[in-house]
């Protein structure tokens, strides 16, 4: 009994240690980026790895940071209209998304609905893995909750812009836009920045240089959708840009 009272407090005092580690780790991340450019994400690592893993040594996970100034007001627009519409009002979660993609799964347990925010997406490819578990939906909350404290709601989305995946080894929108339009994110128009946005559920299945037919019709609803929001008139009033 003692030995395994001993063992018992062993592993505690072991947890309590990584959780503190990790709590200083991302705590000092959120702090630090609040400021700094972001040389690279965990999805950006994750990917690099794995590819190596898999004996594809070719693959190259490349981002270019861009401040918000360098970026076109259509292209933060257009991912907020996709994505996220009451970015510039919530704090962090969108409490009615997450009830109807509550109801949606217990419904349809075979086509799985998300609700994540901007802010819980950026929390997510900065610093955890990808992949689905309580786990990292726990982590995410808590990093989201810090984010949202500390970043300003511009700093959240310049930050998503920057690492967000638009291909395979393509992220932030700087690469994209030199990828697949072959110039620089300031230059994107709305029915470019609407084609970048439209391939972001699933970059690797999605297209933006082969789009399919479901992804030009996602981009046809994404630009009408811009529309409504108000066009740029909507970043600026909103004080993203």
């Amino acid at each position: 009994m003692i030995r395994k009272f001993k063992a018992g407090a062993w592993v505690k005092r072991i947890l309590l240690r990584i959780v503190i580690v990790l709590a200083v780790f991302w705590g000092g991340g959120i702090a630090l980026f609040s400021i700094m450019p972001v040389p690279f994400s965990a999805v950006m690592v994750e990917r690099q790895i794995s590819a190596w893993l898999s004996g594809d040594f070719g693959y190259v996970a490349h981002s270019d940071w861009v401040s918000m100034d360098q970026i076109s007001p259509f292209m933060g627009l257009a991912v907020i209209a996709a994505e996220d519409q009451k970015f510039p009002d919530h704090w962090g979660f969108d409490v009615a998304a997450i009830q109807k993609a509550l109801a949606h799964n217990e419904r349809h347990e075979d086509r799985v609905r998300g609700a994540s925010t901007l802010s819980q997406q950026t929390a997510k490819n900065l610093f955890l893995w990808d992949g689905r578990s309580w786990l990292r939906k726990g982590l995410e909350a808590g990093l989201t909750l810090g984010m949202e404290t500390v970043w300003s709601k511009k700093r959240i989305l310049t930050v998503y812009l920057n690492i967000a995946e638009f291909g395979e080894g393509v992220f932030g929108v700087e690469a994209a836009a030199q990828r697949y339009f072959h110039k620089p994110a300031s230059r994107l128009t709305m029915s470019e920045a609407a084609l970048l946005a439209a391939v972001l559920p699933n970059p690797v299945r999605f297209k933006a240089s082969a789009p399919s037919g479901y992804v030009r019709g996602r981009q046809a609803w994404i630009m009408r959708q811009m529309r409504q929001l108000g066009g740029e008139g909507f970043m600026t009033g909103n004080k993203l840009y």
